[in-house]
């Protein structure tokens, strides 16, 4: 079972659209998902399960039509699902099939505990991408989910030093700074041994905080090597939060081609991706509540994905909400092969992360 938050309060009620007309509108959306083109009433009304006139069917879609839940992009051509109607078809009428276990398994084995974070969502990215033929969007971890592990200090020369990061055990980072002395290596030694001693095991955030705070403390109680190891540490933590912001991986990007003639709105979505910080932002929100969310069309309040539907889902790093994936395709979406893949996806993603 897909556990599935909804970001917006449906604007109707199961009561509004008795049970004729619910299965009218299903039945409706299952083809212009299928076929991406308008419905005949006459075309619904043949169908074995519909026990209706083509007459009774035409008054039910008026009466949809009235409530916002179909339109006819055409005089005479046949009805298609509003965004509200395909909300109401997700939230009221939408049912999702178990995933079979080879399934589960084939995402399983793709996402090995044994790669690096990095390369476990540049993997689950391509993956999801190839799985929906949409484009696929990872956020990588908010910084203040990622720990250090161990710090080293290498002498390079009398004035710089390179500093190696070990964080959440895989992940190396290599950062230089530059010293108002020369370091014995004996004494880079014991500064590292010193900082992972206080900061070991400790977030990122956690860290720059303590730093800043030890620094600030009364220094006649530190002995001389322990200022400029915090010195050491400091400088090098500063260029980490500079260069180590959340970042955005990006999967079949030029999928977006395929799910839009219109040039000028494929065009805005490829800038505000290459852009990033909106897309992060809104991707950064779907933090607040664990489980899959669905924005459709003009639910995002983002003017790019006005006519595009945004399905996402947090993953979780040490058992903490650390960042989100999805996909972003048409609102004419097939959501019921959408929304559990990339519900399993992030579950997957999130197990690999935790024996990671």
């Amino acid at each position: 079972m897909v556990a599935m938050t909804n970001p917006f309060e449906s604007q109707m009620i199961d009561g509004e659209v008795d049970p004729r007309a619910q299965q009218l509108l299903k039945l409706l959306v299952e083809h212009y998902i299928a076929a991406g083109t308008p419905v005949a009433s006459k075309a619904l009304a043949m169908r074995p399960e519909v026990s209706v006139s083509s007459a009774t069917v035409r008054n039910v879609m008026g009466d949809l039509e009235a409530l916002g839940l179909v339109r006819s992009p055409h005089t005479s051509a046949g009805k298609v699902p509003t965004q509200l109607g395909l909300r109401f078809f997700v939230d009221t009428l939408l049912s999702f099939e178990p995933w079979q276990d080879e399934r589960i398994q084939e995402i399983e084995s793709e996402l090995d505990p044994d790669m690096t974070p990095a390369e476990l969502l540049a993997a689950a990215s391509d993956l999801l991408s190839q799985f929906t033929q949409m484009t696929c969007l990872i956020t990588t971890p908010r910084r203040n989910q990622v720990n250090l592990r161990q710090v080293e200090f290498l002498r390079l020369d009398d004035q710089r030093v390179l500093v190696i990061l070990v964080l959440n055990d895989r992940e190396v980072q290599n950062r230089v700074v530059h010293l108002d002395r020369p370091f014995s290596d004996n004494e880079l030694t014991q500064a590292a041994a010193l900082i992972n001693r206080e900061f070991g095991g400790k977030s990122l955030a956690v860290v720059r905080s303590s730093l800043v705070d030890s620094m600030q403390a009364d220094k006649d109680r530190m002995d001389s090597l322990m200022q400029e190891a915090l010195d050491m540490a400091a400088k090098a933590f500063d260029k980490t939060e500079a260069e180590e912001g959340q970042e955005l991986l990006v999967s079949g990007e030029r999928r977006l081609l395929d799910f839009s003639s219109d040039t000028g709105q494929v065009r805005s979505l490829f800038d505000a991706i290459s852009k990033k910080g909106r897309v992060l932002h809104l991707l950064d929100q779907c933090l607040e509540s664990s489980g899959v969310q669905l924005f459709i069309g003009k639910e995002s309040g983002y003017q790019p994905l006005g006519e595009m539907s945004l399905v996402t889902s947090s993953y979780a790093v040490n058992g903490q909400l650390a960042g989100v994936l999805g996909v972003i395709g048409p609102t004419r979406m097939d959501y019921k092969d959408v929304i559990p893949v990339v519900d399993v996806t992030a579950k997957v993603l999130s197990a690999a992360m935790r024996r990671n």
